[in-house]
């Protein structure tokens, strides 16, 4: 019988396995985007999640990052009212490169407002970003970018995003989908006109019951009409003001 520190529990060199490919959902649109990210990573955390926009007429539809700070970037998008329509992972732009060989990006997100106005978003670590080789590579493939493509490029260090950031974001997105503007009106309202310093005192200055509360609250920071830390967890103990 063998001893267990002899068992080799090692899986051997691996075959590259093709990306993940989603199934069709009941009631969700299909992902669009121009390739499909959800391969194998031992650096980045893939994400897949499916997302209503105006421009999909409230209907869900199913998104694929890169990695959570993309995902965080959408989620930032989608959270503004002036949000018309999100794409990822989209067709790629060729540009030359330092060498003057022919290389392709393809941009992580594009948003267009509900003015049409269309923003290509490149998103990267900040650590990427303050190498010289990286602004050179940015500057080559926002100069290659046509008009036709976005009405304006901007770049996004991913770093801004931590985890707290992140986490809030997907707590204030559950709370948006339920959205309740006459509930929302009314703790505003409250929020103008008595006075509180934790989230906990303004829930409980509102004669309603206190989680439809605290989804209020949550809709109303991510509408920027009430403040708090974004970097640390949101509940009733947070501090929080009017914005």
């Amino acid at each position: 019988m063998a001893n267990q520190q002899d068992w080799d529990t090692s899986l051997g060199e691996q075959k590259k396995q093709p990306a993940l490919r989603v199934g069709p959902i009941f009631g969700v649109l299909p992902y669009d985007g121009y390739r499909n990210p959800l391969t194998r990573s031992s650096t980045t955390s893939r994400v897949s999640m499916a997302i209503a926009t105006p421009a999909t007429g409230g209907q869900r539809k199913v998104y694929h990052f890169d990695g959570q700070r993309e995902m965080a970037v959408a989620l930032e998008a989608v959270l503004s009212p002036e949000l018309y329509k999100l794409e990822v992972q989209l067709p790629p732009i060729s540009y030359r490169g330092r060498n003057g060989k022919l290389r392709s990006h393809s941009f992580d997100l594009r948003i267009t407002f509900r003015d049409g106005f269309r923003r290509a978003v490149f998103v990267r670590n900040g650590r990427s970003l303050a190498r010289p080789e990286t602004q050179a590579e940015i500057e080559a493939i926002f100069e290659a970018t046509p008009k036709s493509f976005a009405d304006d490029k901007v770049v996004v260090n991913g770093d801004q995003y931590t985890r707290g950031y992140r986490d809030n974001l997907l707590r204030v997105w559950e709370a948006s989908k339920a959205a309740d503007p006459d509930v929302d009106a009314y703790v505003l309202d409250r929020a103008r006109s008595t006075t509180f310093w934790l989230m906990k005192d303004l829930i409980a200055r509102c004669d309603l019951p206190s989680g439809k509360t605290f989804d209020a609250i949550l809709r109303l920071i991510g509408q920027g009409l009430l403040g708090a830390n974004w970097h640390a967890v949101i509940w009733p103990h947070s501090r929080i003001w009017l914005a």
